[in-house]
């Protein structure tokens, strides 16, 4: 089976390689290190802990992770493999030079011998669930342990998978460790193929997430200095569609509350431009963090076109609504402004972090909205009821705190590996 799919590998190659071609004329940050996305470049490490998050959600999630195995294995160093550039991005702002990166290459056993040949990996640990069949060969014929750490598969996923079982069960075969999110989650890994006497459910380690102590004072202090005393609420992590929903309702909203200010953050950078462009569509009044400028009386929306200060502009606001989950993209991360704090709302495509959401949904610690009309709804009420409001973001920073220790439970894991 991995011949006739290493054979489609191949054929797939050369639209692979215009496609990210294509991807770097349009977005500067993808020339960067492009070489490495077909095995060429990489650093030179010895013994090295190599960590896989495809992009930002789950660098954050891995971060934790990162640190401590960086201060439990300092004779090793760590290097983090993304797919995208704005996961590279929060890998530097997070760790600076304290960590190497690369990017993953495009899975020709070429160039998945020269990435091992390079790092060298004394251990690998793959966040959720990314099926890289080469990759997984690699450390086996290596005798590299492979974690697959938070490891997750959706219900739909599941059918997907088992159209390649065969292909599947060789790759899960490689004496890979499953640490999976919950018990559903290493049900379904038994189900295809993984050996019971590797599979453990250790929990979901984003609910492990570290905030620097100073990041409520940076809210406030970026509040009073650069928003203004008026009431604000957040758009983060938008996606193409949701600001003209989430405009939609900031501006029927302002007919009620008409100092209210919309912070609006979309998720991926190459779009600051084209959100802007909307916005001077629309004539909203606006302020752009780029501008390095306040709002005044007349500022409708504060644009956030920076990388990596979503949490603290989570902690300048009074309502966080989360992105990517009122069209059909899966949702992002409700625990950073449940960590802060703060009520959270959801649109219905969640199906990144289902049981996440449900959970959140099931002990009233969210509130799940389906459209633009009851986002505006849910906004309207909240600021209307701030006691309400404030018991909202206590239940959900409450539900986080109980969900604690899948970290420990995946470092206890760990530690024999790396013995």
């Amino acid at each position: 089976m991995r011949f006739f799919y290493n054979l489609l590998v191949y054929l797939l190659m050369p639209a692979y390689a215009m496609y990210w071609l294509g991807k770097a004329i349009v977005n500067r940050s993808y020339r960067l290190q492009i070489g490495q996305r077909f095995g060429l470049g990489y650093p030179k490490l010895r013994s090295s802990i190599w960590v896989h998050a495809v992009s930002v959600g789950e660098v954050v999630a891995a971060a934790p992770m990162i640190r401590a195995l960086a201060r439990k294995y300092p004779a090793h160093p760590v290097i983090v493999t993304t797919v995208t550039p704005t996961g590279a991005a929060r890998i530097r702002s997070l760790f600076g030079d304290s960590v190497q990166h690369c990017y993953i290459p495009f899975e020709t056993p070429g160039a998945v011998r020269r990435l091992f040949e390079a790092i060298d990996p004394r251990i690998a640990l793959i966040i959720e669930t990314e099926i890289w069949p080469n990759l997984y060969y690699g450390c086996g014929t290596r005798g590299i342990p492979l974690v697959l750490a938070s490891a997750r598969i959706s219900p739909r996923s599941v059918a997907n998978y088992r159209r390649l079982l065969p292909l599947f069960r060789e790759t899960v075969s490689h004496g890979i460790v499953i640490a999976a999110q919950s018990t559903a989650d290493a049900n379904r890994f038994l189900e295809l193929g993984a050996a019971p006497e590797r599979t453990r459910v250790t929990g979901n380690i984003k609910f492990d997430i570290e905030l620097p102590d100073d990041l409520h004072e940076r809210g406030r202090a970026f509040r009073r200095e650069t928003l203004g005393n008026r009431p604000v609420w957040i758009a983060a992590s938008t996606h193409e569609g949701e600001e003209s929903i989430v405009l939609a309702a900031h501006e029927r909203l302002r007919e009620e509350h008409p100092e209210l200010l919309l912070l609006l953050v979309p998720r991926h950078p190459e779009r600051f431009d084209s959100v802007r462009e909307f916005l001077e569509r629309g004539s909203f009044e606006y302020v752009a963090r780029t501008e390095e400028r306040s709002c005044d009386a007349s500022t409708s929306v504060f644009l956030g076109d920076t990388m990596g200060e979503v949490p603290m502009f989570y902690a300048a606001s009074d309502i966080a609504f989360v992105g990517g989950s009122l069209t059909p993209i899966g949702g992002h991360n409700l625990l950073e402004p449940a960590a802060l704090g703060r009520p959270v709302l959801t649109g219905p495509h969640v199906f990144n972090a289902q049981e996440i959401a449900e959970q959140f949904v099931l002990d009233d610690a969210c509130r799940m909205i389906a459209d633009g009309a009851e986002l505006e709804n849910m906004v309207d009420w909240l600021l209307r009821n701030p006691e309400e409001a404030a018991a909202l973001g206590m239940r959900g920073r409450s539900l986080l705190e109980t969900n604690r220790g899948a970290l420990g439970r995946l470092l206890e894991l760990v530690d024999p590996l790396m013995s």
